[in-house]
């Protein structure tokens, strides 16, 4: 803990009225270059779409590099969890982490503030988030 820093009660009555939905974030990281991480990402992605399904995952992607056009191999995963020690285990059946593709560091992360709109046309199927 950093000296002097807020406690998760404090932040907690700071937020009032605010959502305070707790959820973790995966940040995930390329071990040894982009081979061993396209090497898995059959696996991996079929992970991800069970995770989905189950309800753990609530978005995931990539992290696209600065120039905003290609990708290093980075990605993070917003996921329910029921404590930090869940995230993680969750986040070791990845199979990027469990071969070594990628490392990965949790984060707890309480959303607060934000605003999603999801529009769906029931006769073509199209899809819209904002």
């Amino acid at each position: 803990m950093v000296d002097g820093a807020p406690t998760r009660s404090q932040i907690l009555e700071a937020s009032g009225d605010m959502l305070k939905w707790q959820v973790y974030a995966i940040h995930t990281f390329p071990t040894n270059g982009l081979g061993p991480v396209m090497e898995n990402i059959g696996p991996h992605l079929e992970h991800q779409h069970k995770m989905e399904e189950e309800g753990v995952y609530i978005a995931a992607g990539p992290h696209w590099a600065d120039d905003e056009e290609t990708w290093e191999g980075e990605g993070l995963i917003i996921i329910r969890a029921k404590s930090l020690e869940d995230a993680r285990n969750i986040a070791e059946k990845d199979p990027m982490h469990s071969s070594g593709a990628r490392s990965f560091k949790v984060r707890p992360w309480l959303i607060n503030e934000g605003s999603i709109t999801i529009k769906v046309n029931f006769a073509s199927g199209a899809r819209e988030v904002s």
